[in-house]
């Protein structure tokens, strides 16, 4: 018997209901809350885990039952991968292209930004000052939430850009969104410099921790390939997404507490930032470079959740789907 999209359709449901009910018995109360009084949000908590966990094991599945299609697009994308790394090679010269100070942007932009920030919410909050170090600690959530709304909004209109190749010759249409997304990466990298810049002009002790930093930058390149992957399938269909996600990646922004500490929030709201995967990105990074302490097993295993669901739900919609743009385009 073949599975279709409706068979995976079911089974999907079937266990996102079935978990939502186990995670809603034994969620830990970091996560969901304490569960008295705090039914209808720890149900939301619940019911967000069991869709990101029912995501994978459908992908999962997937795989097993339809491997043939899988190795096809695995070849495919050996065998363009030299035009991978020159779309992400054109992606970085084409962004310095006629800057005086080309790439040098990428450092001082992170760090001027950080300046106007430090000086406005220093003087705005007196909050602020239970963070023993506010520009490290803007900084270090100001790097991750960049990459992630820079990575994905240019994931998300790349097949509409590259519309005239597509129509010409035959290139794996996930080819655009990667590109755009290690592309970031690169730039990414750069921005890192400026984090280490003011992490020794403010006097930060470097820990050992530090070493461990590419864990949650993988982690987080992952979850942007996922959605990457997703944003560009939904924007050749709709193209009103566009413009919907500017105004998503504003909410995203104030849920990822970037510039403000987390214990002024009052208890409803602190625990409805934990449906913010990029939170849970930034507080392992910040974890790793300030504190000099090592995530405990649940936050690897949500951080992991978060960043293979999106990848299962991007490389799905991106495969299925992408025979269609023609059409579209």
């Amino acid at each position: 018997m073949t599975l279709t999209r409706k068979h995976y359709l079911g089974i999907g449901l079937a266990l996102s209901s079935i978990l939502t009910v186990v995670f809603f018995l034994y969620l830990p109360i970091e996560v969901g809350g304490t569960r008295a009084g705090n039914v209808p949000l720890l149900l939301v908590n619940a019911g967000f885990l069991a869709v990101t966990a029912s995501a994978i094991v459908v992908f999962i599945l997937i795989v097993f039952t339809r491997g043939h299609q899988v190795h096809t697009q695995l070849e495919n994308l050996k065998r363009f991968r030299h035009l991978l790394l020159l779309m992400i090679k054109r992606d970085f010269i084409t962004r310095y292209r006629r800057s005086v100070l080309g790439v040098i942007w990428s450092i001082l932009n992170p760090l001027l930004t950080m300046f106007v920030m430090t000086m406005v919410f220093s003087m705005l909050f007196r909050e602020m000052g239970s963070i023993e170090n506010f520009p490290v600690y803007f900084l270090s959530g100001q790097l991750i939430f960049n990459f992630f709304s820079e990575s994905t909004t240019l994931a998300m209109t790349s097949i509409i850009g590259s519309a005239g190749t597509i129509k010409k010759v035959y290139v794996p249409r996930y080819i655009f969104p990667v590109s755009k997304v290690l592309s970031s990466l690169v730039n990414l990298g750069f921005s890192f410099i400026a984090f280490l810049i003011v992490f020794i002009f403010t006097g930060e002790s470097f820990v050992w921790t530090m070493l461990l930093i590419p864990i949650p930058i993988i982690f987080l390149l992952v979850f942007s390939l996922g959605v990457g992957m997703l944003l560009s399938a939904m924007a050749v269909f709709f193209r009103d997404i566009t413009y919907i996600y500017g105004i998503g990646l504003i909410l995203i922004m104030f849920l990822s507490a970037i510039m403000y500490p987390v214990d002024i929030l009052p208890p409803r709201v602190y625990h409805l930032i934990h449906l913010n995967p990029l939170f849970h990105f930034i507080t392992y990074f910040r974890l790793l470079a300030m504190d000099g302490v090592i995530p405990g097993l649940w936050s690897n295993i949500v951080c992991i959740g978060f960043a293979t669901a999106a990848l299962c739900l991007g490389v799905y919609a991106k495969v299925s789907q992408q025979n269609k743009y023609i059409l579209y385009l």
